[in-house]
């Protein structure tokens, strides 16, 4: 059977156009900057589901319904089919040319169509046994656990068009066309914005609004993604699905890639498992926790993800160990001067940040005190995440995925002891602060197995200044405290004159962070200023 039209495609990719290669730095600017745009846009959406749904039993059925997409998504939709996939569509671009290279694109796009859809068909029939397994504790709660399975089965449908998306992104950041893929995640947040304002006073709950705008997010992102991929002149065609030699490769190399996400995705579960089982509340808590660590974690790791992976592989494949060690190193002291100040932060003030970004219409005082205990303890585990994401590259460099996925087995075994044992004595914090750890036993092994071999060696440098930026964040946070004292009647008053505190609080800071630095010797002014610059190019 001949080619079928894939949406707007048409064949122009023999005559596509080429652009020169983009830079690493402008890479991590463009990245960077639409991920930074697409958290800050995240943070309005989720002060608008505080504010509507609050974290009551039908924010925890919303949550769990948005989870379960987003757990098959981690799991084969982007990490283990990009790893899969775009090396061997770069290769197939390097050998045979653009043509050859998106016609083996359209051919894995249409295997995965023959798959995803009676997947998704069975998911939507197997919802409520789904939902179960995700959040037994609902079974206490027959209205929850009833509410949950009808938005799993409307949220769902967005793991087949993520999944296809994942392909086209994958294609886009091959060609050097980075923008497009990066700014997708904007869309979801859009679309879910939208259906609030749109939807949530017409049905029966902003809830239902929520779910079909995760729908909607989906097939936006395919759309926006297919449109990016014919304006470059590379659009996809769709054949009739055949399993030849390329396309099984490539099934076959997601499969340890599929295991490594799942390991790490056991933390997730582990954690809406056990936080169905403490009552109404607490998976909401945890999430409004997370999303605000997620900030900094997820700026900061996808700068590093995509920086120091190619970097350190070159230095390798040209015989540079000493050279792929420096950058190791360097990245190590990039990610703690960040990520060490942000984690004191979140420590010193988890309380004001909580209330001003959230605590309106359904998200009451206790919400708040709640989900600010649950944000310190994931801010204690916020610069092991961060490691974990500088670290694993120096094995996967080295073409080895099997350690890292072995580490993240110790470290989930870790979590799910210590999840468990934490929750009977500090109910939903104990979760939230046995991820904290588990992150951290991930970090040190990986580092402490990247020294054994040899892989990684701390220089007189990183030595110096880490225990620096150390003494400098503790300043700041102390700093922070101490104005979080003053500023008691401000924190009480809310809306703006809350909202201008926090934002003082933050530039006293930040100034509080600088001056340390630079008096400790932890970054020089000439660091801290390109710091600065790239950040505003970025």
């Amino acid at each position: 059977m001949g080619e079928l039209p894939f949406g707007l495609c048409h064949r122009r990719a023999a005559i596509g156009r080429y652009a020169p290669p983009m830079s690493l730095s402008r890479a991590i600017a463009t990245v960077g900057g639409w991920t930074m745009a697409s958290r800050l846009l995240g943070f309005v959406r989720d002060i608008m589901i505080a504010d509507r749904l609050g974290a009551g039993p039908v924010s925890d059925a919303f949550f769990v319904a948005f989870r379960l997409p987003n757990l098959f998504r981690s799991l084969f939709a982007e990490g283990a089919f990009n790893a899969a996939f775009v090396p061997q569509f770069s290769a197939v671009l390097a050998r045979e040319g653009r043509a050859a290279a998106l016609d083996y694109a359209g051919r894995v796009l249409a295997v995965m169509l023959v798959a995803l859809v009676p997947f998704t068909i069975l998911a939507e029939l197997a919802m409520p046994a789904l939902v179960l397994v995700l959040a037994p504790g609902f079974t206490a709660a027959p209205a929850t656990y009833a509410l949950a399975a009808h938005l799993a089965r409307l949220t769902f449908p967005y793991l087949m068009f993520i999944a296809l998306s994942s392909l086209m992104a994958g294609v886009l950041n091959s060609l050097d066309r980075f923008a497009a893929a990066a700014a997708v995640p904007m869309l979801l947040n859009l679309a879910l914005i939208g259906a609030l304002l749109g939807l949530g006073g017409v049905l029966e709950t902003p809830a239902h609004a929520l779910a079909w705008g995760v729908a909607a997010a989906g097939m936006a992102q395919f759309v926006w993604l297919a449109v990016a991929l014919e304006r470059d002149g590379s659009g996809l065609r769709l054949p009739w699905p055949r399993f030849d030699p390329r396309v099984r490769r490539t099934l076959a190399l997601m499969v340890p890639g599929a295991i490594g996400a799942g390991v790490m995705q056991v933390n997730i579960v582990v954690g809406t498992m056990l936080a169905s089982l403490l009552g109404t509340g607490a998976i909401s808590w945890l999430y409004y926790a997370d999303r605000v660590a997620q900030l900094p974690l997820g700026v900061i790791g996808v700068a590093v993800g995509v920086a120091l992976l190619p970097l350190v592989s070159r230095r390798l494949a040209a015989g540079d160990e000493q050279g792929a060690a420096d950058a190791q190193c360097r990245a190590i002291e990039g990610a703690l001067l960040l990520t060490l100040p942000a984690a004191a932060a979140l420590l010193a003030i988890p309380g004001p940040i909580v209330a001003t970004l959230f605590e309106r219409g359904a998200f009451t005082a206790a919400d708040v005190a709640a989900t600010a205990q649950a944000l310190a303890a994931y801010a204690a585990g916020l610069p092991a995440f961060v490691l974990v994401k500088v670290l694993a590259p120096g094995f996967f460099a080295r073409h080895d995925t099997t350690t890292p996925v072995k580490i993240a087995a110790a470290a989930v075994t870790l979590n799910i002891v210590a999840a468990w044992g934490l929750m009977l004595v500090l109910g939903h914090v104990g979760i939230a602060l046995a991820t904290s750890l588990a992150s951290w036993l991930n970090a040190l092994l990986l580092a402490t197995l990247l020294v054994r071999r040899g892989h990684l060696r701390f220089d007189a440098r990183l030595r110096s200044r880490a225990p620096r930026i150390l003494a400098a964040s503790l300043v700041m946070g102390g700093a922070l405290w101490i104005l979080a004292g003053q500023f008691g009647d401000a924190w009480a008053a809310g809306g703006l004159v809350r909202g201008g505190a926090l934002a003082l609080a933050v530039v006293a800071g930040l100034v509080a962070y600088a001056g340390a630095a630079a008096a400790t010797g932890a970054a020089r002014p000439a660091d801290l200023r390109l710091l600065l610059r790239r950040s505003r190019r970025a």
